[in-house]
């Protein structure tokens, strides 16, 4: 009995280590977490090849996806090469495909109490402005904003700038008084208890895109490039559009 107990454990000690050695490990940053994870469970139940996604600034996870990294993601194609830029060789760039786009817009408090409707409404005085000047919206609401003039008067209405969404996040929910964020849509299927969604018109829409690429040193190349491929699927389309892409 205690030879048949002592082999049990070592068998399922044996099944863990492969699980986790074979595990598919996907990084990236916070933006398109939600839908790539629900990505991953489609994959999962489809395969059955683990899949783990870790999100969030760079910092948090670069180390470890540094050492099993099989997929690096990112929120825009600057924050992609930028990345490769940053950490040469990590990627592989032959194997570097662009998704699906989102837009932006503006994000207001539940229930819209400064009654912001268009992005001149953002120029008004006693309108204070959320500004996240890094992780795929460096530059988002000047490119927008300089189409109808409004550069410096949106400008004047910044509250604070902030490096990373995570950071803007938690100031848009300790900080009541900051009454308009301009980013991408898809944040309010995040923030849906702490925002509300104000639609920019077609001609000011600026939408950037979701780049994947394999790392150079993955070891699980064949089964990484099969999540890849079912990221560019219709199915996975149908999860990144519940998430608030095009």
């Amino acid at each position: 009995m205690k030879l048949l107990i002592t082999t049990i454990i070592v068998l399922k000690a044996i099944v863990s280590f492969g699980q986790t050695k074979d595990t598919l490990h996907i990084y990236g940053p916070g933006g398109p977490l939600s839908a790539m994870q629900d990505c991953a469970k489609a994959f999962i139940a489809k395969t059955g090849i683990p899949v783990k996604v870790t999100g969030g600034p760079e910092p948090k996870w670069l180390s470890q996806a540094q050492k099993n990294g099989d997929v690096i993601y990112g929120g825009a194609e600057y924050m992609l090469t930028q990345f490769m830029q940053t950490h040469p060789g990590m990627v592989d760039a032959v194997t570097r495909v662009e998704l699906f786009k989102r837009r932006a817009a503006i994000l207001v408090r539940p229930g819209n109490p400064k009654h912001i409707m268009a992005l001149k409404d953002l120029a008004k005085t006693g309108v204070k402005v959320l500004d996240v000047n890094g992780a795929g919206q460096l530059g988002l609401w000047e490119d927008i904003a300089g189409k109808e003039n409004l550069i410096g008067g949106i400008q004047k209405n910044v509250g604070d700038s902030f490096a990373n969404t995570a950071l803007g996040i938690d100031a848009w929910k300790k900080d009541q008084s900051y009454d308009a964020w301009i980013t991408y849509a898809s944040w309010h299927e995040n923030l849906k208890d702490v925002t509300q969604l104000v639609e920019l018109p077609l001609p000011l829409r600026l939408y950037r895109g979701t780049p994947v690429a394999l790392t150079s040193n993955t070891k699980h190349a064949a089964q990484a490039k099969q999540f890849i491929q079912f990221l560019q699927s219709a199915d996975a389309h149908a999860i990144f559009k519940k998430w608030g892409w095009e």
